[in-house]
C-alpha cells in the first residue's frame, strides 16, 4: 500500500488525476567566450522585448486577476535598467545567458533586501530571467504543462504568470513542494474552489502520469488511489455539493445563533461575481486598487465614481470600507516612504494619514458622496491601529464627513490587547488575521520559511482573537474576521465559539461555511475553540478540532 503524502491543505474538496509537473528551467549554460560584444547585447535586448511582448499578448487574452498579473510581469520585464545592465555586461564580454542572469540576480538581491511588498516580488524575477534565457538560447519558456487532458498539477512553486492562466476545467488540483496557507498560489485556489495541497514536500516524488488523489481540505495526497477510493472519494464530493446547494440566506449556527456571512472585493472586475454570490454583504473592500500603480492619488470624483458602483451592486446590505492600506507590501510613491528600513513595521495603513492629512480627508469624502446616493449600509475602518487615540482620531473624522460607522482592523496585538479602549469610539471591529499573526510571531508574512508561525490555527494568534472578540462583545460591538482564515469551514466555526460574529471570505467559500454553521450549534463551536485554544501549536489545534467535527 501506498503511504499518503502530507502538506497544507488550503483548498476544498478533492480531486483524482494524472500528475502533470511543471517543467524545470533549463539550467545556465557553462560560460562561452563571445566574440562580437554587441551582437551579444542586441540579442539579450531581443530576448527580454520578446518576453515582454509574450506575456502583453498573454494579458490581451486574458481576464480579471490573470490579466492584472501578466500585465505587472511585463512591466517588469520591460523595466529599461533592467535591460540596460544586461546588455552593459554583455558588451564588457559577458555572454548572454550569463549577462541576462546576473542582471536580474541584481535586482532580485536589491528587492530581497527592501523586505515586504518588494521581497514577496523578488520570486517573480526568477521567472522573469528564466523566461528571457530560454528565449535566447532558443529553449521552450518555463509554463504550464499540455498534456492534451485534465490533470493534477505538480510543481515546486507556481510563478504568478502561471497562477494568472490556471483553467479550473483542466487544472483538477494543485500540489506544490513549496508554499504556505498565505501564499499567492493558496489563494488562487480558494478563489478558483480547486482542491489543493501546498507545502508538500514529497510532491517531488510524484512522476508524470502517476495518478494521484488529492485532499484538499485535509491535506493529504494519496499516490496510486484505488478505484475503489476514487470512487469513494468523488461520491462524497457529489453528495457534498449537492448538500450544500441546500443551504441558503443568511448564516446561522443550528441553534439560529446569527453569524453574518460577508464577501471580501479588492478590484472591479471582482464585483459581479461578489454582488452575485449569496451574501449580506461585502466584510471588506479594499480600496487600494485605484491608487495603486499610479503617481499620485485619484481625486474625490474618480474615487466617489468607483465606491457608487460597489454601493449600487450591494444596495440594502453592508459594505464594509477598508480606508487605503498603503505600505508595507503596498509602497505607494506619494503615500510612503522609500527609505524605509522595515517597511512592515513603518509608516503604512492609518499611519500615513498622520504624514498627508489630505490624502484620508479625500477618500472620505468620496466615500460619503458615494454613500449619499445609496441604500447600502456603508461601514468605514481603518487599517493598521494601534492605540486608542488612533481610533478616536479616525472615527471623529468619519463622523465629520456624516458617515455614522466607524470601526478599527484589529492587526496588531497591541490593539487586540486593549480592544475595550478602542470601542469607547469605535463601531465596530474587524480582524486581519494575516497581519496579527505576522506581528505576533515576529515572522515575515511574505517568508515560507515561516509558513508554521503563520498558521491561522496557531492557538496564541487564537487567544489574541479571543482577547478581542470578548472585549468587543461586552460593549456590545460586532467584530467580524476577514482574512483568509475566515475561509476554512473548520477553523471559522472555532472563530465563531471564540465570539467573532462575520465572517468575511472569497465568495466560492461562503457555500462551505454556510453548511458548517448549520451542522453545529453556539456551544459545540465553543467547545471547538476551547479545543484549539488548549493546542501547543497549530497542528494539534487543527488536528483536535476537525477529529471533534468528524466524531459527531
Amino acid at each position: 500500500m501506498t503511504v499518503p503524502i502530507r502538506g497544507i491543505g488550503v483548498g476544498t474538496g478533492c480531486a483524482a488525476g494524472p500528475v502533470a509537473r511543471m517543467a524545470p528551467a533549463a539550467p545556465l549554460p557553462a560560460p562561452r567566450a563571445v566574440l562580437d560584444p554587441a551582437a551579444e547585447a542586441t540579442a539579450v535586448r531581443a530576448a527580454l522585448g520578446a518576453v515582454v511582448t509574450d506575456l502583453e499578448e498573454r494579458a490581451a487574452r486574458a481576464s480579471g486577476t490573470g490579466a492584472e498579473v501578466l500585465a505587472a510581469q511585463a512591466m517588469m520585464a520591460a523595466d529599461p535598467v533592467l535591460a540596460d545592465r544586461a546588455a552593459e555586461l554583455a558588451e564588457q564580454g559577458t555572454d548572454g545567458a550569463h549577462a541576462l542572469g546576473a542582471a536580474f540576480d541584481g535586482f532580485r538581491a536589491v528587492l530581497a533586501a527592501a523586505g515586504g511588498y518588494f521581497a514577496e516580488r523578488a520570486p517573480d524575477l526568477d521567472d522573469l530571467r528564466d523566461r528571457a534565457v530560454a528565449r535566447l538560447l532558443g529553449l521552450p519558456a518555463p509554463g504550464l504543462p499540455d498534456p492534451g487532458h485534465p490533470y493534477v498539477l505538480v510543481a515546486d512553486d507556481l510563478a504568478p504568470a502561471d497562477t494568472a492562466l490556471l483553467d479550473p476545467e483542466r487544472v483538477l488540483a494543485l500540489v506544490t513542494v513549496r508554499g504556505g496557507p498565505t501564499s499567492h498560489t493558496a489563494i488562487l485556489a480558494k478563489a478558483l474552489g480547486v482542491p489543493a495541497v501546498v507545502g508538500c514536500a514529497d510532491a517531488v516524488g510524484l512522476a508524470d502520469g502517476r495518478h494521484v488523489l488529492v485532499h484538499g481540505a485535509d491535506g493529504v495526497v494519496e499516490p496510486d488511489p484505488s478505484p475503489e477510493a476514487v470512487e469513494r472519494a468523488a461520491t462524497r464530493e457529489r453528495r457534498h455539493r449537492e448538500r450544500l446547494a441546500g443551504f441558503r440566506g443568511p448564516g446561522r449556527t443550528a441553534d439560529g445563533h446569527p453569524v453574518a456571512l460577508l464577501v471580501n472585493l479588492g478590484a472591479p472586475h471582482e464585483l459581479a461575481g461578489a454582488a452575485a454570490v449569496d451574501a449580506e454583504g461585502v466584510g471588506l473592500f479594499r480600496t487600494e486598487f485605484l491608487f495603486l500603480d499610479r503617481a499620485e492619488a485619484p481625486g474625490r470624483a474618480e474615487q466617489a465614481a468607483a465606491y457608487r458602483q460597489v454601493f449600487a451592486a450591494f444596495a440594502g446590505r453592508r459594505v464594509v470600507v477598508r480606508t487605503l492600506d498603503a505600505g508595507a507590501d503596498k509602497p505607494l510613491p506619494f503615500a510612503t516612504s522609500a527609505d524605509e528600513e522595515n517597511p512592515a513595521l513603518g509608516v503604512r495603513g492609518l499611519r500615513t494619514a498622520a504624514r498627508d492629512p489630505h490624502l484620508l480627508e479625500t477618500q472620505l469624502a468620496a466615500i460619503a458622496e458615494a454613500a449619499r446616493d445609496s441604500s447600502a449600509q456603508v461601514w468605514v475602518m481603518a487599517p493598521m491601529v494601534s492605540i486608542p487615540r488612533e481610533a478616536a482620531e479616525f472615527a471623529a473624522r468619519v463622523r465629520a464627513h456624516g458617515l455614522p460607522t466607524a470601526g478599527a482592523m484589529i492587526e496588531v496585538p497591541a490593539a487586540a490587547l486593549r480592544t475595550d479602549r478602542l470601542a469607547g469610539s469605535c463601531d465596530f471591529f474587524s480582524v486581519g488575521t494575516n497581519d496579527l499573526a505576522q506581528y505576533a510571531f515576529a515572522a515575515d508574512r511574505t517568508l515560507g520559511a515561516l509558513a508554521e508561525l503563520l498558521d491561522p490555527w496557531q492557538p496564541a494568534l487564537l487567544e489574541l482573537v479571543a482577547t478581542a472578540a470578548a472585549s468587543a462583545a461586552e460593549h456590545g460591538r460586532p467584530i467580524g474576521v476577514c482574512g483568509e482564515a475566515a475561509a476554512d469551514p473548520a477553523l471559522a466555526l472555532v472563530l465563531v465559539g471564540l465570539g467573532i460574529t462575520s465572517l468575511s471570505a472569497a465568495p466560492a467559500a461562503l457555500p462551505e461555511l454556510r453548511a458548517a454553521l448549520a451542522a453545529h450549534s453556539l456551544a459545540q463551536c465553543r467547545e471547538l475553540a476551547e479545543l484549539a485554544l488548549l493546542a501547543d501549536d497549530a497542528d494539534t489545534a487543527r488536528g483536535r478540532v476537525r477529529s471533534a467535527m468528524s466524531g459527531r
